[in-house]
């Protein structure tokens, strides 16, 4: 499945659903799912489909592979159906894309991990501060935690953050947890991803650095903003991780391009690191890190005002951000 968070303007407020991406359009899972059990004859279809396959992505993700299985039955009822038909009371099922905005796949992650995975990025970002890799790099994954209610959706625009005048992106493939779990070991820790997105750590770089020569942060220099989308991916939508090409381009003149298959530390490793001693929850994001030459720290090359960024990771999609002016 390749699942979007969509909004629904109404006259009481706009409201996020989770749809399945089909085609051109979205497929509302949960009225799809309401139809499915009025036409089993359940007596409280609405109550049941909001139990079984919740509105909300977070909620979602937080019903684990039985609420993933409900889905998949409803959309596949609901294309048996048609695009004409309707909910139980004649809701709508099926949204023309080009009609509601998607918001990112997952606004609201409970915690937002990002990891340095790559080892020619490391490389190269160690270089320009005159150092090797420190050995310690490739004892465990190492991550820091940002700031998950700062997330950015598809299309959305991004103010000029602080006085930064250093401002990058960085390309990333990002997992998104489906299972509750702890001390999880690194061959069981597949099971444990409820899906793929495209990932944007955007940065400061000049106050990202001017931080962590105190031997903390990253903080300010990050916690500002991170794109996350356009859709998740299930797991099944993608044979081979590793041949996953990554495009970054800036107002459409390519600036990066990498394999996802060139990561040190996968993510089995990175589930298995962060679970040891400590609880891991459905919604949690994983970030990959930057891919090696995916941002411009490491061309000397940094973002301005109304900058279109685009990240392209194939089968998920493009992350498209504006960079707007100070505010």
């Amino acid at each position: 499945m390749k699942l979007v968070t969509f909004r629904v303007a109404t006259p009481i407020g706009t409201f996020t659903r989770v749809g399945a991406i089909h085609g051109q359009s979205y497929v509302d899972v949960n009225m799809a799912y309401a139809r499915w059990l009025a036409d089993q004859r359940e007596a409280q279809p609405y109550r049941m489909a909001n139990a079984q396959v919740p509105v909300t992505m977070l909620e979602f993700l937080e019903g684990g592979p039985s609420t993933m299985a409900a889905a998949r039955r409803a959309i596949d009822y609901a294309l048996t159906l048609g695009p004409s038909d309707k909910g139980p009371a004649g809701e709508t099922i099926f949204y023309h894309g080009a009609d509601v905005p998607i918001a990112a796949p997952l606004p609201n992650p409970p915690s937002l991990r990002d990891f340095i995975a790559f080892e020619d990025h490391i490389a190269a970002t160690s270089k320009k501060r005159g150092q090797p890799i420190p050995p310690e790099w490739y004892k465990a994954p190492v991550y820091y935690k940002g700031n998950h209610r700062t997330i950015i959706g598809p299309d959305e625009d991004l103010p000029w953050p602080l006085e930064t005048t250093k401002l990058d992106y960085e390309l990333e493939l990002a997992c998104v947890i489906g299972c509750k779990g702890k001390d999880i070991a690194e061959r069981e820790a597949q099971d444990y991803i409820a899906g793929y997105t495209i990932m944007n750590d955007f940065s400061a770089r000049d106050i990202q650095f001017q931080e962590m020569a105190c031997r903390l942060g990253p903080a300010k220099g990050k916690d500002f903003a991170t794109a996350l989308g356009p859709c998740l991916v299930t797991p099944d939508e993608i044979t081979d991780l590793g041949a996953l090409t990554m495009v970054a381009r800036v107002n459409g003149e390519e600036w990066s391009r990498g394999r996802f298959g060139t990561i040190h530390w996968s993510f089995p490793h990175m589930i298995a690191h962060v679970s040891r001693g400590e609880m891991i929850y459905p919604g949690d994001v994983f970030g990959s890190g930057t891919v090696g030459g995916g941002c411009g720290l490491e061309m000397d090359r940094y973002l301005k005002p109304g900058d279109m960024v685009e990240l392209e990771i194939q089968p998920i999609g493009v992350l498209r951000t504006r960079v707007a002016g100070a505010t």
